[in-house]
């Protein structure tokens, strides 16, 4: 999946590349600072690091949900490209419980549920015709999933938090002057994480080395002032 998020990632710049002369064009309609709510398709799984086939069909290192949420961003038209810098909150109803007999170290992470998500990042874009913007995009994102786990008789919570980085490529067609809608698609890879446990007298670890792969399909619908 990292080869075809790469190929992706490629073909939008490709597509940029030769959008470029387009650009030329009044690009106000992609330009300045933007709001949108974003909803779309998220699956998590281990990466290559992890063997997924260890327990066979038990073993299920995979987790599909709705993703959801907010983001911001703000663009500007240099050299007949749009740059912009875009910052988003998103929280995810995937998570997955440990089969019986099945290895616990589902989808590189353990017995977990997705949280919320922090992406902060730039991307740049071409137009094509008068309406739409191909754009490929990259940055730094925060994912944090939500475990449970057991001391003798008493249930502690606690929080993994992930970092790592994101890819992606979209679409983005303007409804009005203000107005637009997006499709798009990214691919996540934490490397890093630390359990931050929320009982006082429990110090939280040390970070330590993960390999977890996001791949979402979302939608968007936001306002340009």
């Amino acid at each position: 999946m990292k080869k075809v998020a790469t190929l992706l990632l490629a073909g939008s710049t490709i597509a940029i590349a030769i959008a470029v002369p387009a650009a030329a064009q009044d690009n106000s309609a992609f330009t300045g600072p933007r709001v949108e709510a974003v909803v779309g398709y998220d699956n998590l799984r281990a990466g290559s690091d992890i063997d997924n086939d260890l327990q066979g069909n038990m073993d299920d290192q995979d987790a599909d949900g709705v993703t959801y949420g907010a983001a911001v961003g703000y663009d500007v038209a240099v050299g007949g490209v749009v740059l912009g810098a875009e910052a988003e909150l998103t929280e995810s109803s995937a998570g997955v419980d440990i089969n019986p007999g099945g290895d616990p170290n589902l989808f590189g992470l353990g017995n977990v549920n997705a949280g919320r998500d922090i992406y902060v990042g730039a991307r740049v874009g071409a137009l094509v015709g008068d309406r739409a913007l191909v754009y490929a995009k990259a940055g730094y994102t925060n994912a944090r999933f939500d475990i449970q786990g057991t001391r003798g008789n008493e249930i502690d919570s606690r929080s993994l938090d992930t970092d790592g980085y994101r890819l992606g490529a979209g679409a983005e067609y303007a409804l009005t002057e203000n107005t637009f809608v997006k499709l798009e698609y990214r691919y996540s890879n934490y490397s890093e994480g630390e359990i931050d446990f929320e009982r006082e007298d429990v110090a939280d670890t040390d970070r330590f080395d993960v390999d977890t792969d996001r791949h979402q399909i979302m939608a968007g619908v936001g306002f340009r002032f």
